[in-house]
């Protein structure tokens, strides 16, 4: 009994599409486009990673990990189809930390129609 041969490549992952066409559904600085979001996140972001990390369906602990956010990010745009490199998720989570955790808890928001 023979293997039949590979003759195409997998499809994309459950990400939907590699074609990255989408942006944020809000600014970095857009603090005020969800206040109670961003207060938590000014207040206590470890609260707000582990909110956001829940939220997303991840374990709550993800926040907390050494790039468990920059992880998340980097799956969360793949998923939501936004335009970036992971290189790029790095640096925003190293220097933009707290701004960019309270874009990312909007945008789950935003996307379960919760704002």
């Amino acid at each position: 009994m023979s293997n039949p041969a590979v003759t195409q490549q997998p499809g994309a992952g459950g990400y939907g599409t590699n074609v990255q066409t989408g942006q944020w559904s809000t600014g970095l600085c857009s603090i005020f486009s969800d206040c109670p979001i961003c207060l938590l996140g000014f207040m206590c972001p470890l609260a707000l990673s582990c909110y956001t990390a829940h939220k997303y369906g991840e374990h709550c602990c993800l926040g907390c990990m050494l790039g468990g956010m920059t992880a998340m990010r980097t799956h969360m745009r793949l998923t939501y189809g936004i335009q970036g490199t992971v290189c790029n998720d790095a640096v925003m989570s190293c220097f933009c930390g707290t701004f960019d955790l309270c874009r990312m808890a909007r945008e789950i928001r935003i996307r379960n129609g919760e704002v």
